[in-house]
């Protein structure tokens, strides 16, 4: 259950409350007269179930509350309510299956945007994959994996190609570039060091790496698991669950590629270069690929429920 609060002009506060009544997964309306400041309006609050807050959005934005007022939504830990266990099942669908579209859309910007956290994380989480290739350690592969904080610009990608947004493609592949390249700079210059001052031997490569040989070996597997490993994520994300998301980062290959790709040139190693580079091209368009027919599938899915129980069927916005 999402709750709902509203800044809404006080011309319009009926025209709100009317949009309200006629969604079957909104209830509970609170509206309080002049309550707000700035913007000046009425408050109007209400509990709208998970899977009907696309329409919710849609009604409040042909009202143009968006923007001459505001609307957000928050998640209800508990609601203990009679109209509104009604409400969530007079709604669409069950709510983990819901995608709310602008929530997605504004997450998946946020995190991926080219931030100071972002830079760390990922060249971090590059150095941790250097090491464990160095040392064939899986253990420090899988914190490496889990660390990376790729898999919020590929999303943001997979969003933006379902949609048509050639800005936000264009921003997250940027970015992800950028904070590849970075990550794999820093990487190569800590390796560069580590071998001037002794810690890295230029034989290390050499040596059997049987725990750890798959990140610069690709195969047809890579490319499998990066599907299914793509289809998870979005949907993890498009349910707003976090915790599948950790599997997500520990079955892509793509900062362990990364920083076996570093720790290579470093050391001149090309044969593994260029399987460190396919194999991060692999991972990357095996996401690609799943995340944009996962969002594809959802939004028809949804489409063809809605126009099951009679409503219209709601898109993201454009």
């Amino acid at each position: 259950m999402l709750h709902l609060r509203a800044i809404v002009p006080a011309d319009r506060t009926d025209q709100v409350c009317a949009a309200l009544a006629d969604c079957a997964g909104a209830t509970n309306v609170v509206v309080i007269p002049g309550a707000a400041r700035e913007p000046e309006g009425d408050v109007v609050m209400s509990d709208v179930a998970r899977e009907a807050a696309n329409e919710v959005i849609e009604a409040l934005q042909d009202l143009r509350v968006d923007q001459d007022g505001a609307i957000s939504f928050e998640q209800l830990d508990l609601s203990l309510s009679a109209s509104a266990d009604r409400a969530e099942e007079a709604a669409p669908g069950y709510g983990d299956d819901a995608v709310v579209w602008e929530e997605l859309e504004r997450r998946v910007e946020d995190d991926s945007r080219l931030s100071w956290a972002f830079l760390a994380f990922l060249a971090l989480a590059t150095q941790l994959a250097g090491i464990a290739a160095l040392i064939d350690s899986p253990i420090l592969v899988i914190g490496a994996m889990v660390l990376g904080p790729e898999f919020a610009a590929i999303a943001a990608i997979c969003f933006g190609l379902m949609l048509g947004r050639g800005r936000l493609i264009w921003t997250a592949a940027r970015n992800l570039v950028v904070g590849f390249t970075i990550a794999i700079v820093i990487t190569y210059v800590c390796a560069e060091v580590s071998e001037w001052i002794g810690v890295i031997e230029p034989g290390m490569l050499d040596k059997p790496r049987p725990l750890t040989a798959f990140i610069y070996s690709p195969d047809r597997w890579s490319f499998i698991v990066a599907l299914l490993a793509g289809v998870a994520g979005v949907l993890s994300l498009t349910a707003a669950k976090s915790s599948p998301l950790v599997g997500v980062f520990i079955s892509v290959t793509t900062v362990p590629a990364a920083g076996n790709l570093a720790v290579a040139l470093a050391l001149g190693y090309t044969d593994e270069i260029r399987g460190s580079l396919l194999q991060l091209a692999v991972n990357i368009a095996g996401m690609l690929i799943a995340g944009v027919v996962t969002l594809l599938v959802q939004r028809a899915v949804w489409k063809a429920v809605l126009r099951r129980r009679g409503r219209v069927a709601l898109r993201p916005r454009t």
